[in-house]
């Protein structure tokens, strides 16, 4: 995989976190002036959609909040319910997202992904993999105040086996939040790992379940390295070729976004849009919610594996109004 070509050992310095997104709260910032413009671009004869696209793409989210507060003040209305009216299909629903709360936005796609016969794993997957301690629990609040039900008791329901118990360890918040790397214990859970994988007639998957969801983020790349050096393998290809289906593709997120966050989004976008069909809900779903994180970030990732910019991947394969605004969140090319 792509991934390998870099060096491990610069990881163990690299941030976990860092305001890198393309979208910047807006100067001199009018709330009331906004909710007029897109009032006006709704109700004139025709909907405006290059003001909706201008004004919602160029705002922080919290600003986008204020916005709908005021939208709703002025009119009587909510802007999400005249956005429902009087737009549709993609482009509908990312200007929805855009503005949906953060928290409320991952809840939402974890609830879409839980309704209907079978579950999404691939959402699952990428959101309790990505997301932070933190943002995990936010998720879980707005289920709860939403729903009157607890996440995880739902998701105790809707997943099954080793998948689920991996799962339900990432929703339970349980990573170990600190900086510091102790080597002693990576080397010692590096070995864990070998012997319940690589040196084992049959994988354990608990100890591998127990080790990529509960250490810290440094630890975990610091655990990369001493693993490589035991196994001459890389964990990830490890993972690859002992285990299979939904808890494989997890546990090769969680050490694909410890190792990188950015370059693991550059390559979900990547998969969202090559081959024959676009998998729209997870492009809209990873350009909104990375948008005020580290999308700029991901953009540079995309080039370095691609060998192309993410804007000339949106151009060539959406058109339209959801094209234009997905091309405005992405912000320049590359």
């Amino acid at each position: 995989s792509i991934y390998f070509q870099d060096d491990l050992e610069s990881l163990v310095d690299s941030p976990s976190y860092s305001a890198r997104g393309t979208i910047k709260p807006k100067a001199n910032f009018d709330a009331e002036k906004d909710a007029a413009a897109l009032k006006d671009a709704i109700e004139g004869l025709g909907t405006n959609e290059k003001v909706l696209i201008e004004i919602l793409t160029q705002r922080s989210n919290d600003q986008r909040q204020l916005i709908c507060k005021a939208y709703e003040k002025a009119t009587g209305r909510t802007l999400e319910k005249d956005l429902k009216g009087d737009t549709g299909g993609n482009f509908e629903k990312l200007l929805l997202a855009l503005i949906t709360p953060p928290a409320a936005y991952d809840c939402h796609e974890v609830t879409r992904a839980m309704k209907g016969a079978g579950t999404q794993d691939c959402i699952l997957v990428e959101i309790f993999a990505s997301r932070s301690k933190q943002q995990i629990k936010a998720l879980k609040d707005v289920y709860l105040k939403e729903t009157k039900k607890d996440l995880i008791e739902k998701l105790g329901s809707e997943v099954s086996g080793e998948f689920s118990k991996a799962l339900i360890l990432l929703a339970k918040g349980e990573r170990d939040g600190s900086d510091s790397v102790d080597v002693g214990k990576a080397k010692e859970d590096a070995e864990t790992l070998y012997k319940a994988g690589e040196k084992k007639w049959g994988t354990d998957e608990s100890k591998f379940i127990e080790i990529l969801c509960k250490r810290s983020i440094p630890q975990l790349r610091q655990i990369l390295i001493e693993y490589k050096n035991i196994s001459g393998k890389t964990l990830q290809q490890s993972i690859e070729g002992e285990m299979s289906g939904e808890l494989e593709e997890l546990l090769v997120a969680v050490v694909k976004c410890a190792k990188s966050l950015p370059a693991y989004f550059a390559e979900r976008l990547h998969e969202s849009m090559k081959g024959g069909g676009t998998d729209e809900s997870t492009l809209t779903r990873i350009m909104v919610s990375r948008s005020e994180i580290d999308l700029l970030d991901i953009r540079a990732e995309f080039k370095k594996l691609y060998q192309h910019s993410l804007r000339s991947d949106i151009e060539s394969d959406m058109s339209g109004e959801y094209g234009d605004c997905l091309k405005a969140i992405c912000g320049g090319d590359d």
